[in-house]
């Protein structure tokens, strides 16, 4: 454990390290709009956690936000919100309980702070970590949504109210009937990758008109029909994918779909 430490991320230092994988503040659109958006949140009680190792560098980082601002579908205001976590960029650092470091950072931040308890959302699929690693710090599951999203939570206070998914993304599916929708939001630099592509292949592989649909805020995220909250694709009112995903994989969903 000595050849690790965890740094809080800032405005002022965020470039230096990077989000994610994404270390080039010039190369990458992606992690400058991550970047704007970290010193939007900021104020508001974002926090990145990162792990750093003296051999290995950046090793991984947890990343959460008071409920109220949370960027999943979720009524969790009072609660410490992850929004995600990720160690072991390199194989030898997988499974040295990093990742429990890291949650015990926020939930005695939580503490600090006088919060309800942390929440998290999970999910058996990519792109998000497994409820497992929570299960095992005494989280609780408490909501579950479609396709395999579970909603965790380690209260404080047995007797205070459960956070839970929104009840209207069913309804919000709505909005999006007819035609090809891809929303997303810089929280995750994930969704900037491949967009473009996907937005090509639409227009001239399937003659489709795809809409492209920027949340702008924590308000539009929780106002989404996909539990992931800042990315999905919605082809006629069915949500496609759940999370982002390369143009080989979009193209071959919709070969399926028409």
């Amino acid at each position: 454990m000595s050849d690790i430490k965890i740094i809080d991320l800032t405005p002022k230092n965020i470039a230096d390290y990077g989000v994610c994988g994404y270390k080039d503040v010039k190369k990458h659109l992606e992690l400058r709009k991550k970047i704007e958006w970290f010193k939007e949140y900021y104020p508001k009680g974002l926090r990145i956690k990162a792990i750093l190792s003296k051999k290995g560098g950046y090793q991984g980082m947890l990343e959460y936000i008071p409920g109220k601002y949370a960027h999943r579908p979720v009524d969790a205001d009072g609660y410490m919100f992850i929004h995600c976590i990720f160690v072991g960029f390199k194989k030898e650092f997988k499974g040295k309980g990093h990742a429990s470091l890291l949650i015990d950072e926020c939930i005695n931040d939580a503490i600090k702070k006088n919060m309800l308890g942390v929440a998290v959302v999970t999910r058996k699929g990519p792109f998000m970590a497994n409820k497992d690693i929570f299960l095992k710090k005494g989280f609780q599951v408490v909501d579950s949504a479609k396709p395999d999203f579970d909603l965790l939570v380690k209260k404080f206070d047995v007797k205070s109210k459960n956070p839970k998914f929104k009840s209207n993304m069913t309804d919000n599916l709505k909005k999006y009937q007819k035609g090809l929708y891809v929303i997303r939001s810089p929280q995750c630099p994930y969704t900037e990758k491949n967009v473009k592509a996907i937005l090509k292949s639409a227009k001239n592989k399937f003659n489709l008109k795809p809409n492209l649909v920027d949340l702008q805020d924590s308000n539009a995220v929780q106002d989404t029909p996909c539990a992931f909250g800042t990315f999905s694709i919605i082809y006629n009112g069915e949500n496609i994918s759940y999370h982002p995903i390369s143009n080989t994989r979009f193209e071959n969903i919709m070969k399926k779909e028409i």
